[in-house]
């Protein structure tokens, strides 16, 4: 096993960051279609 620098652990890039937009996004999309279903259809509390 070698040993990286530290020039060589900076250039590393990983996928995670995708996957946090990715739930972002899909957080904030499923926050504004309940809003706006809210806002249409409002509906009494049982």
């Amino acid at each position: 096993m070698n040993k990286m620098t530290k020039e060589e652990l900076l250039k590393v890039e990983g996928g995670a960051i995708r996957w946090g937009i990715g739930a972002l996004i899909a957080a904030g999309v499923t926050f504004i279609a309940g809003l706006i279903d809210g806002i249409l259809r409002p509906l009494k509390c049982n």
